[in-house]
């Protein structure tokens, strides 16, 4: 009778043929001993994409690019990853342009950048929107924009497209006609929060840093299921507090300069920049002047999970 010595190479390869395979050999990458992301920091300068878009402004138009969009896709993943969860894109909408109405699974937000008058109607409801405002597109919404008025019109769109990527429920559903039938919608719209109302708010809050946190305006939650939002400010010559989070956040820079140290890289940036901090990156915000800052994370989405933990970080 011939006797086959059995060895681990040999189980490893019957193992392969029932489709199975062991979990031991890879249990540390499954499991690690503190959070590992892929997504590194990374700051986007306006200065440098402002460019990109009035070329694209000039070279692809609307009936082209459902969404005239530069997407800010993190350096050491792929489209749509800004982070490890959250996408960010910088759309560009000329004056007299349509960009036509569809709905999607995936929640939105518009963080206007430049411009002022132009409009986002979601489900019906037309709100106008000015430089600083953030703008909500709650999931399954029919939504579209246009610019009336004379001037390009810049935000900032925050989504939680890279969830779908592994549950791969998201699509999305063109309307029939370029724009939804709406009519504009009150002073007081749970879709839309001016920045003059959150930056009063940091203002009344007393020391070198402040920070407060969307919330919406009906239900009293965070602004989605998945994705929230907060502001900060920062006095000049001051840091915010270090810390590190199992959340991932993209910061827009409002107004001020400084710099950002985000796991050890540090971040130069000044009005209008956007950049990215990955979860459990310890991270401290220095200003040079006076600075406020703009932060979509996905703080619902840890919370909802049971993850979410935070600590002082040096």
């Amino acid at each position: 009778m011939l006797i086959v010595s059995d060895d681990r190479d040999r189980l490893f390869a019957d193992a392969r043929e029932h489709d199975v395979s062991p979990l031991w050999t890879v249990m540390e990458a499954m499991v690690p001993p503190h959070p590992k992301p892929a997504a590194v920091p990374k700051l986007w300068a306006y200065d440098s994409l402002r460019p990109l878009l009035a070329r694209a402004g000039e070279l692809v138009g609307t009936d082209e690019a459902e969404r005239r969009v530069f997407m800010l896709i993190n350096p050491a993943m792929r489209p749509p990853y800004t982070t490890d969860t959250l996408y960010a894109g910088l759309q560009l909408i000329l004056p007299g342009e349509t960009a036509r109405a569809h709905r999607h699974v995936a929640f939105a937000l518009r963080f206007i950048v430049e411009g002022g008058g132009a409009f986002t109607a979601v489900g019906g409801e037309r709100v106008t929107m000015e430089r600083g405002d953030l703008v909500l597109t709650p999931s399954w919404t029919w939504h579209d924009h246009g610019n009336d008025s004379d001037l390009p019109m810049v935000w900032l769109d925050g989504l939680d497209l890279p969830i779908y990527q592994a549950i791969p429920v998201n699509f999305a559903e063109p309307y029939s006609e370029p724009r939804y039938p709406s009519a504009p919608g009150a002073l007081d719209s749970a879709l839309k929060f001016a920045w003059s109302e959150m930056a009063a708010a940091l203002d009344a809050v007393p020391g070198p840093f402040a920070a407060a946190t969307y919330v919406h305006k009906t239900t009293g939650a965070p602004i989605s299921r998945i994705i929230g939002a907060a502001a900060e400010r920062i006095a000049a010559g001051t840091t915010s507090p270090a810390r590190r989070e199992t959340t991932s956040a993209v910061y827009h820079v409002v107004s001020g300069t400084g710099t950002s140290r985000v796991d050890g890289v540090e971040l130069h940036w000044k009005a209008s920049d956007t950049f990215a901090v990955p979860a459990w990156a310890p991270f401290v915000h220095a200003a040079h002047d006076n600075a406020y800052l703009f932060r979509f994370d996905d703080r619902p989405l840890i919370d909802a999970l049971g993850a979410y933990r935070s600590e002082a970080a040096r």
